[in-house]
């Protein structure tokens, strides 16, 4: 990678280190910045949130539903408005793990509507005086500062989150993060002809999509899957597990990233080499013509 080839990075992930103060926004329009190519971001944080915040790269903006509906994983300080022994801390905020009502806050950006979300684990990691540190594993659009202040109130004195970090997002932890400092400095070391600092930054688009049932489809079949076309069986080596309905990816015999698409039939239901179809594609990042095309109106009539 030279100055000259700014954008020859065209799809891929980055993760970066949100600092507290600007927005997610502003963050994902830096990295277009410093990068020179389109930008979107997965899983907005407030602008005092710091933590990890996943930035989508050129075609990798195509999974961003995707990479949305993922699993949290905070860490934040709750300040108690009174006194409260360590046991009686733990056992209410214990009571919080499962299905809770949530009611956004009024200043975030959706409709306030009552809604329902998951905590699938919550930890009390410290106390110091009316200080006390959570770990908190969660459904995506579980409002964390709501969570503080319901706990709070159970706690019968009241409370507030005074800081918040996001650990964990889509499968990728603060062990994936970098600065938008260090982001800066690998691309002035790519434009001056060292380009693996920045090489090894941008994470492959299949690792957002790991935790996705897989189709793994014949060579012959994917440059038209990439132009539209829904799979059918014939273009089927194997499949994962999956139910109707649900989000599939499409890979490559060689195991390349194609794109999502939406099951039909259930995976029992798919037998390799057969007729019917099996999936539709919804988000397809492959171009065209990066494969052979192996089915065409001709081959077609010739069967």
């Amino acid at each position: 990678m030279s100055s000259d080839q700014p954008t020859s990075i065209t799809s891929g992930i980055i993760v970066i280190d949100k600092p507290p103060g600007p927005t997610s926004h502003e963050v994902a329009a830096w990295v277009r910045d410093i990068l020179g190519i389109n930008t979107g971001q997965g899983g907005t944080l407030d602008p005092m949130v710091s933590g990890v915040l996943i930035v989508m790269l050129g075609r990798a903006v195509k999974v961003a539903e995707h990479l949305l509906a993922h699993e949290k994983e905070y860490i934040c300080i709750l300040r108690l408005h009174g006194d409260v022994p360590r046991d009686r801390i733990d056992e209410v905020v214990s009571g919080f793990c499962g299905r809770i009502y949530q009611r956004p806050p009024r200043r975030s950006a959706v409709k306030r509507a009552l809604r329902i979300r998951t905590i699938h684990a919550i930890e009390v990691l410290d106390v110091e005086g009316r200080f006390v540190l959570l770990k908190v594993r969660c459904e995506a659009g579980t409002y964390i500062r709501t969570l503080c202040v319901h706990i709070g109130l159970a706690l019968g004195v009241r409370g507030q989150m005074v800081e918040l970090r996001r650990t964990f997002s889509g499968g990728f932890s603060e062990a994936d993060a970098h600065t938008l400092h260090e982001l800066a400095d690998a691309k002035a070391f790519a434009d001056e002809g060292d380009a693996e600092p920045l090489r090894k930054m941008i994470l492959p688009i299949e690792r957002a999509v790991a935790d996705l049932p897989p189709i793994t489809l014949r060579d012959t079949a994917v440059d038209a899957v990439c132009r539209g076309a829904r799979l059918a069986g014939a273009g089927v080596i194997s499949c994962g597990t999956f139910s109707k309905g649900e989000t599939v990816s499409f890979m490559t015999e060689s195991g390349r990233f194609i794109g999502l698409g939406t099951a039909r039939i259930e995976s029992e239901k798919c037998v390799p080499g057969k007729h019917g179809f099996v999936a539709t594609p919804k988000a397809i990042l492959m171009e065209p013509g990066t494969y052979a095309r192996g089915w065409t109106k001709k081959s077609r009539v010739n069967k």
